[in-house]
């Protein structure tokens, strides 16, 4: 039986920048951090977000096909979006946006009746906000 709530891990170019961005842009705090061998790069790092958590950490493209993954820049994309949910859209957004976000679909009341928008972090990877309807 599951025990938790999925947990998003995302791979990096530049875990420490990341964490700092995730800090900045959306109120995460770094639980803890494991860097490599060789000092250099973060072989894990967790964050509390919300009421969540989420896993990441640097690419490590020596290991090749055996690591599995790679970071949105190796890939060309990145095949996830990240949804997080908040009382209040406009103030998360702004924040993120201050932070570096780029903006891929602007913040707005959609069709199905929440307040949401798509934005993509400096390393890649996608990120949605959902919240109540603006009126």
């Amino acid at each position: 039986m599951i025990t938790s709530a999925p947990v998003p891990h995302l791979v990096v170019e530049g875990a420490e920048r990341a964490i700092a961005f995730y800090e900045r842009a959306f109120g995460a705090k770094c639980e803890s951090k494991h860097p490599a061998e060789d000092g250099t790069r973060l072989i894990h790092a967790h964050l509390l977000l919300g009421s969540g958590a989420l896993f990441l950490h640097d690419d490590f493209p020596e290991f090749g096909e055996a690591g599995g993954v790679k970071a949105p820049g190796r890939l060309g994309g990145t095949s996830l979006t990240v949804h997080l949910e908040t009382d209040d859209a406009d103030a998360l957004w702004e924040q993120a946006v201050e932070a570096g976000a780029e903006i891929v679909m602007p913040l707005d009341n959609q069709f199905w009746g929440q307040r949401y928008g798509k934005l993509r972090d400096p390393f890649g990877h996608a990120w949605s906000i959902g919240g109540p309807v603006k009126q």
